[in-house]
């Protein structure tokens, strides 16, 4: 009997992507901080995290014709928002640094989460294998 990742390691894997993503996108932030008229960008998460769960339970779009364009092709910036500034500066920019910093330090400690999780399922599955 072969060993389905997907199914063993669940939506967790693409977590740990999403999460990925979203320390880019901060850090692209934080490192526009002084640029003027840089808009501040954030991730949805809670879309990311549904569009997996989506397509984990079968219901993923699908293309019907070889012409058609595939969920995935749609864009990779799908996610991707313009985050509203609660005082934006003279210049234009929307990046507030201190939160950004706060929103960058608590998508790293969820990352690292995902990573421990991750590795104890992986730490699980290989004791499984050499049948401890």
């Amino acid at each position: 009997m072969a060993i389905s990742f997907d199914s063993a390691l669940g939506i967790h894997e693409q977590a740990l992507h999403g999460r990925v993503k979203r320390a880019e996108v901060l850090a692209n932030n934080l490192a526009n901080a002084d640029t003027p008229g840089y808009k501040a960008r954030d991730v949805d998460f809670q879309a990311m995290m549904q569009k997996a769960q989506d397509s984990m339970a079968g219901f993923a779009m699908t293309t019907t014709h070889s012409g058609h364009m595939g969920a995935s092709d749609a864009g990779s910036d799908a996610e991707l928002l313009y985050r509203t500034p609660h005082q934006p500066s003279v210049d234009g920019n929307t990046v507030d640094a201190q939160q950004e910093q706060s929103r960058f330090m608590r998508n790293a400690m969820d990352y690292q989460a995902s990573f421990q999780f991750l590795s104890s399922k992986f730490s699980g599955l290989t004791k499984a294998l050499k049948g401890e």
